[in-house]
Parts: structure tokens; C-alpha cells; sequence
């Protein structure tokens, strides 16, 4: 299979962990515990692959080296914990605004942080100049936004759901940057990765045991069907094994263009063939996705310079 279609693929599975989660965290009337049963399956997949995998057991030992040495500041081995967050904020609202106005509001938020992730230098490679066309890249992407909800702007449950889906993508950006600091003590992503899933998990429990004591949540009962909504843990993990691999081929920026053009295409398919309850397609979204693409274009400036060849 050709690599471009991969990456594309690896996109598709983006909006197939959003809809699988909201889907899990609608029929649970849960959404912290939709966010526990996801990750935590996550984390089972990865044990278990990490089990038969040597080189991920090195990427972890040399993790805890580097943290030891103070090479990596401990606090940083906790930026797995922002994957957690990402993922409670995703089973609680895809389910209220859909998959593809929450692809458009987590890629808005993720082109905007990335400003500032670069010219504070959080990936380790220095501070970066921010050029014009980065900037009117993020600006492009947040209007973008604006239009994909022009036609419920006076539903303020939806208008929160994406200014919490614009937070998601910011951390998400953040964390990757931090996932990239480990990333170059580590020597393998499947190790950063793993890591990232114990500290998320470990953080959703916590917050899922707080709000059983203060009755803020509850244990829902599980249900098997339908039985595609338990898929969201094992996409993401498919996801990242996707990027790790083909990423290396067809380089930083081609794969960015082909995976979120994947994740926008597939988020708009599950909207108009599998919707979550309330969930419309209009004319203002399909615009609004359009924009979001041509504004990871204009951004692709930065991707660009970071290119692998291959």
C-alpha cells in the first residue's frame, strides 16, 4: 500500500478514536469513565505489544536514566498526563458539537499553540522566528472555527464545547512538545508512548475516584453494543504506530498534509453517515473544514524545515 494512503489512514483512525470515544461516553452517560475505559485499553494494548518488544523496554530504561541524571527534568516524564486530559475533554464533548466541528476546533488550537511552543523553543531546539504566514496560518484556522459553528453560535453548550475542543488542541501541541524532549533520551517513540499512557490512565483514574467521592460521577454499568465505541484505546495505539513508521519515509510535512486531511475527511463522513445524536451537516462546516485544511497548508512552513528526506 502506498505510504501517502497510509498517512491518510492514520488520519481516518483520528476520527475514528473521537467518534468511537463520544460514542462510549454518550451510551455511558459517563464521560470520565468513557475517558478511563479508552485509555486504559490503550495502555493493555501497549503492555502487551511492549512485552514482545525489546526495544521499547531499552527506550523505557533509558528514560529513567536520563531523569535520574537530571538530563530530563522529572516533571517532564508527566506530560503524558496532558494525553489524559485530551482524551476526558474529547469523551465529553464530541458527543454535544460531532466529530468534525471537534477535529476543526483541536487543529485550530494545535496550529495556534504551535506559535508559541516555537518561539519559546519547548521543542529543544531553540527559539524560532514566528513569520507572518504562521501567524495569519493560526488566524485562518481559528476563523475557521468561527464558520464551522456560524449556524449554532446561539447554543451556548456548543460554543463552550469549542472554545474546550481549541483548549484540547493547545495541549496537544504542548504535549507533543514535551514528547519530543523524551523523545531524544528515549530513542523510541513506542517508549515515550507507553509512558504517556501510564501517566494519562493513572491521572483519569484519579480524577474518576475523586468524583465517585464527591459524587460529581458515578459507575455506569457496562454495555457491549454498540461494540465498535470500546475501538478508541486500540486506534489511537494504531495511530501512533502508523506515524512512527511512515512519518520516517515520507517525512514531517507530507505526512502532516495526508493525516489531516485523512482526520477532517473522516471526521465529516462520520457526521453525515454515522452522526452523534443532534449532529447536522451544513454548508458553514463543510466551508469551515476547507479553511482549516488550507490554514495546515499555510503552516506547513514550519513542518517544512523539519522535513526527514526519504
Amino acid at each position: 500500500m502506498r505510504l501517502d494512503i497510509l498517512a491518510a489512514l492514520s488520519g481516518i483512525f483520528v476520527a475514528v478514536q473521537s467518534r468511537a470515544n463520544g460514542e462510549l461516553a454518550f451510551r455511558l452517560q459517563n464521560s470520565l469513565e468513557a475517558a478511563c475505559i479508552s485509555f486504559g485499553s490503550g495502555l493493555v494494548v501497549l503492555m502487551v505489544f511492549t512485552y514482545f518488544h525489546d526495544g521499547i523496554k531499552n527506550g523505557l530504561r533509558n528514560i529513567f536514566r536520563a531523569s535520574s541524571s537530571g538530563a530530563i527534568p522529572r516533571w517532564r516524564l508527566f506530560g503524558g498526563s496532558l494525553g489524559g486530559v485530551v482524551i476526558a475533554i474529547q469523551t465529553h464533548i464530541v458527543p454535544l458539537i460531532g466529530v468534525a466541528i471537534y477535529s476543526v476546533s483541536v487543529i485550530s488550537g494545535q496550529t495556534a499553540i504551535s506559535l508559541l511552543v516555537d518561539r519559546l523553543g519547548l521543542t529543544g531546539g531553540g527559539k524560532r522566528h514566528i513569520s507572518v504566514r504562521r501567524v495569519t496560518a493560526a488566524a485562518l484556522t481559528v476563523v475557521a472555527v468561527v464558520i464551522s459553528v456560524w449556524d449554532r453560535l446561539d447554543a451556548p453548550m456548543s460554543s463552550a464545547a469549542v472554545v474546550l475542543g481549541i483548549i484540547s488542541g493547545g495541549i496537544i501541541g504542548l504535549q507533543r512538545a514535551l514528547n519530543g524532549q523524551v523523545n531524544e533520551h528515549s530513542g523510541q517513540s513506542f517508549a515515550t508512548t507507553l509512558l504517556n499512557f501510564i501517566t494519562g490512565t493513572a491521572l483519569l483514574l484519579l480524577l474518576f475516584t475523586i468524583g465517585l467521592i464527591t459524587h460529581y460521577s458515578h459507575l455506569s454499568p457496562v454495555k457491549l453494543t454498540p461494540w465498535w465505541m470500546y475501538l478508541g484505546g486500540v486506534t489511537g495505539v494504531i495511530y501512533i504506530a502508523f506515524a512512527s513508521t511512515v512519518v520516517q519515509h515520507l517525512g514531517v510535512l507530507t505526512f502532516t498534509l495526508f493525516s489531516v486531511g485523512g482526520q477532517l475527511f473522516g471526521s465529516l463522513l462520520f457526521d453525515i453517515f454515522l452522526p452523534s445524536q443532534g449532529v447536522h451537516v451544513g454548508a458553514y462546516l463543510v466551508t469551515g473544514i476547507f479553511m482549516t485544511y488550507i490554514g495546515v497548508l499555510a503552516n506547513s512552513e514550519r513542518l517544512g524545515s523539519g522535513r526527514r528526506s526519504g
